[in-house]
């Protein structure tokens, strides 16, 4: 891609971009892959945050087949929809069949959801499981809606501007409107306390939606523009024009 290719983004923030959807999750795989390698020499165990959807099926089931020391890496969502594993809408159950595979399937898989009958009554228990996970995050992993929200921090949802301050709650229980189901998520402050954020998104829609969340920088309309402006922890936006 040429040089008017780029995405306008802040300067600070990095992007890779690649022509279709499935060059970009190799990449993303073996970015993702490097920086777990480069953790587990420095320490006893990496920590890896992932977003549920459709749209990182391909990246996970390309670091499914990436060589990695998996039992001494632990993996969670940035967010759940508050369902059991086995229900179809659960990304606990797609990470489960897309990553945690063959030799990935050894990896410690640390659930947001419970069992509980709701995130606000499985908030303490999540929370302790969540404890046990190293911090700061080795790597997290983002998609971004079409809507410009991230993890389930959507536009419009209660207690947003607080759950997007650098240094609000750790997870929330949160009601999106619109949402077929409640979910459990972490905040903007959680998710900062990493190493490194990589965000990935296709297609024109989601292009024209991160451009003009990093120029309106209106973060409570946009979520994503939060993440864009800060400069606490480094972002990289993985992007392929392909729908």
């Amino acid at each position: 891609m040429g040089a008017n290719s780029r995405l306008a983004l802040p300067s600070h923030v990095g992007q890779s971009l690649f022509d279709d959807e499935r060059s970009m999750a190799a990449a993303l795989a073996d970015r993702v892959a490097a920086m777990l390698r480069h953790a587990l020499g420095q320490r006893r165990t990496a920590s890896l945050v992932v977003s549920g959807g459709r749209s990182p099926l391909p990246f996970l089931r390309a670091l499914a087949h990436r060589d990695l020391d998996w039992p001494r890496v632990s993996v969670t969502l940035a967010d759940e929809r508050w369902l059991p594993p086995e229900h179809p809408d659960s990304n606990a159950g797609m990470v489960q069949a897309s990553l945690l595979q063959g030799p990935a399937a050894a990896a410690r898989f640390v659930p947001l959801y419970g069992g509980e009958d709701s995130p606000e009554a499985g908030l303490a228990a999540c929370e302790l499981r969540c404890a046990e996970l190293s911090r700061p995050f080795d790597v997290v992993v983002l998609g971004m809606g079409e809507d410009g929200h991230f993890a389930s921090l959507f536009p419009g949802v209660p207690g947003l501007s607080s759950l997007l301050a650098e240094n609000g709650p750790s997870l929330a229980a949160v009601n999106p409107p619109g949402a077929s189901h409640p979910r459990m998520t972490f905040s903007h402050a959680a998710l900062l306390d990493a190493r490194q954020l990589l965000v990935q998104i296709h297609g024109p829609r989601k292009r024209a939606v991160i451009e003009e969340a990093a120029a309106r920088g209106d973060a409570d309309l946009q979520p994503i523009a939060a993440l864009l402006q800060q400069t606490r922890t480094p972002v990289q936006v993985f992007f392929s024009p392909a729908d």
